[in-house]
């Protein structure tokens, strides 16, 4: 937990540096490729949680087949997704109205090495070995804050977008280390077919949910970048990145619920109790966000990003509570998709759609975009709980 919340806080200070440094029509243009490397973390993520849960429930050589399945499948998939972006990166410049094509097409030889790395992170994470997987994370974020402050800093005669797309590819090399997965090579060990049913149920269903956090997390600002200006969209982008402390905060708390969770329904013991537990602990940290922000948002904006972002320190506290509610609701899709219950995935999936259809048709100021993210999650939320104290209820019936 330490460690993602220095890994964390690392990658919050990289966004404030960067957004210092170019300014808010500069920085729409980067944070297009920060919003790109969301989505890939959340596509990788499911590689990630797949590998997770099931270094736990297998064990010795079907793990090892397991791992080196997965392993084969993640890198095809990668190459396939790099390949894609390089092809479509003039269309992808023409659509979120960017400077240059060449951050896109240098972003896309990085996608197989994300792929790659997210499977390492899993075996780590279920193995817990937490060390290891907190070096990954942390030589990734140093990595990148470093390399990406020298070249704006020293290279001025290229695109502060492909400066950051290139210190985004190197950071990605360094995430890679300690590599745990060459073990895995020498196994002969097949997975039989049940199993391979059992895996391929669990990644299609935990990567629809991963394509559900895409859409919520990532399409306001895509939306934003696409229907506003330069300068509107660098100050959403501004605002979007102060809002969601509170989910990469809360991040951290799932990394340690899923293998705790997966543990409890492996023995046959109640799980329940973990779960309020860290619904409790992000509900605190989230009123804590908020209210800091209701009451201080010109200061915090101007201490974070600047003078030059302050006109949308109004927004901050309505975007913070956007997201909490997301962050809150966001623990119980990940216990119950930790222990096979689908259909909040689902509800999820139906709410990241709404929020979409909602910004399409709403969107006459950065107000009414945030608003109706609000209306969106708040409606996520009751959902959700409502389900879990169904599932309760019912389960003590029985």
């Amino acid at each position: 937990m330490l460690s993602a919340l220095f890994v964390n806080a690392g990658n919050y200070l990289y966004n404030l540096v960067v957004g210092r440094m170019l300014g808010p029509t500069a920085f729409a243009d980067a944070a297009i490729l920060i919003t790109f490397l969301l989505v890939l973390s959340f596509i990788a993520m499911t590689f990630q949680l797949v590998t997770a849960k099931y270094t736990v429930i297998f064990d010795d050589e079907v793990e090892k087949s397991f791992v080196k399945y997965v392993t084969k499948r993640t890198l095809i998939a990668g190459v396939i997704l790099g390949i894609i972006i390089v092809l479509c990166s003039k269309y992808l410049q023409q659509t979120f109205n960017t400077s240059t094509s060449l951050m896109f097409s240098v972003f896309g030889i990085g996608v197989p090495i994300y792929f790659l790395m997210s499977v390492n992170r899993g075996v780590f994470q279920g193995k817990k070995k937490f060390v290891d997987l907190s070096i990954t994370y942390q030589g990734e974020m140093i990595s990148r804050l470093v390399v990406t402050i020298l070249l704006l800093y020293f290279v001025t005669n290229a695109e502060s977008s492909v400066l950051i797309a290139i210190g985004i590819l190197i950071s990605l090399l360094f995430s890679l280390f300690p590599f745990t997965l060459k073990s895995t090579i020498r196994t002969d060990f097949k997975l039989n077919d049940s199993q391979k049913k059992l895996v391929i149920k669990f990644f299609i269903l935990t990567a629809f949910y991963e394509c559900t956090q895409i859409i919520i997390n990532n399409s306001d600002i895509l939306l934003v970048k696409h229907y506003f200006d330069n300068y509107n969209a660098g100050l959403y982008a501004s605002l979007a990145l102060i809002g969601r402390v509170v989910y990469f905060v809360a991040w951290m708390f799932v990394m340690l619920l899923l293998p705790a969770v997966v543990n409890k329904e492996k023995e046959g013991l109640p799980h329940g109790s973990i779960l309020l537990k860290y619904v409790g602990y992000i509900t605190l940290l989230s009123f804590t966000i908020v209210l800091g922000s209701f009451l201080f948002p010109e200061f915090v904006v101007n201490v974070l990003f600047g003078e030059a972002y302050v006109s949308i320190a109004p927004l901050l506290w309505k975007y913070a509570l956007a997201t909490s509610i997301f962050a809150i609701s966001n623990v119980f899709a990940y216990y119950f998709l930790s222990i096979d219950q689908y259909i909040p995935v689902v509800i999820t999936g139906v709410l990241g759609i709404t929020q979409v259809l909602l910004i399409i048709y709403f969107h006459e100021s950065l107000e009414q975009v945030v608003v109706v993210q609000i209306i969106a999650m708040l409606i996520l939320l009751i959902v959700q709980l409502f389900f879990f104290f169904f599932k309760t209820f019912k389960k003590q019936v029985a």
